[in-house]
């Protein structure tokens, strides 16, 4: 479960160049729950991802997981209850390992373990069984260096290295968004087997309408740091990407009206 609680950050304040990133910005996703996130850009999206991640210290407000106050958490404690995949392929992942020690890297992050463990047959069978969940035969080259990958193959790997803890959240940074269309297509299908078999609670930003319209419980629009739209239920399940464009719309109308 997550919750944010009128969160509020401004940059350079009291500058000429004053920016409010997060306006009061309040949102509830229950256990579970796959929540897509858009908006323009400056909209407040990455502020908020940051905020939840604790790489951006709120000036006001809460961000609560599972019940838990963690605002004043610092980033490397919230690791433990949480998983943030990000856009670019190349930065989940060390390049010069393989597979395997890629996964077992993931894994000693968020426990305390040491790396005299090492990779012995358990650890390589359940590793096995988590790559199956991709469909792309990952499974099979547990002994290949990242490098050699695809960058849909690298990213799924991120994917699988981020959920690996059943993290309490797991945060999607537009992870699709450096990929091909049929790259992006491949990765999105593997991020939905991963969270409904471990019904993890997903929080995903995209700037991919299809997306939106396509996977997840639930819409969210931000706008100048704020809520501006949420849609769920059946409402979501009839929502198509013209709607969605349409919001975008009004918001550009509003601003030419207040100029």
């Amino acid at each position: 479960m997550l919750e944010i609680r009128s969160a509020r950050k401004v940059f350079y304040k009291g500058q000429a160049d004053e920016k409010v990133a997060l306006d009061g910005l309040s949102l509830k996703l229950a256990t579970g729950e796959f929540g897509v996130v858009i908006g323009s850009n400056g909209a407040g999206k990455s502020s908020m991802l940051n905020a939840i991640s604790g790489a951006l210290v709120l000036d006001s407000g809460q961000i609560i997981i599972n019940g838990d106050d963690v605002t004043d958490m610092p980033v490397h404690k919230r690791a433990v209850r949480l998983a943030r995949v990000f856009q670019d392929p190349m930065k989940g992942t060390a390049a010069s390992m393989t597979v395997a020690e890629n996964m077992l890297l993931a894994d000693l992050r968020s426990k305390k373990r040491t790396l005299r463990q090492g990779l012995n047959a358990a650890r390589l069978a359940t590793y096995k069984e988590r790559l199956e969940l991709l469909g792309l035969g990952l499974e099979n080259r547990l002994d290949t260096r990242v490098e050699l990958l695809s960058g849909g193959q690298r990213q799924s790997l991120s994917l699988i290295m981020a959920v690996g803890g059943s993290p309490d959240l797991l945060l999607l940074d537009e992870h699709t968004a450096a990929l091909d269309p049929r790259t992006a297509d491949i990765v999105m299908k593997a991020t939905v087997r991963a969270v409904e078999a471990l019904k993890l609670t997903t929080l995903m930003v995209t700037h991919n309408m299809q997306h939106a319209v396509d996977f997840g419980h639930s819409v969210i629009m931000l706008d100048a740091g704020k809520l501006r739209l949420e849609i769920t239920g059946e409402e979501k399940a009839k929502v198509t990407v013209v709607d969605l464009i349409g919001h975008f719309s009004v918001k550009t109308d509003r601003m030419l009206l207040a100029s």
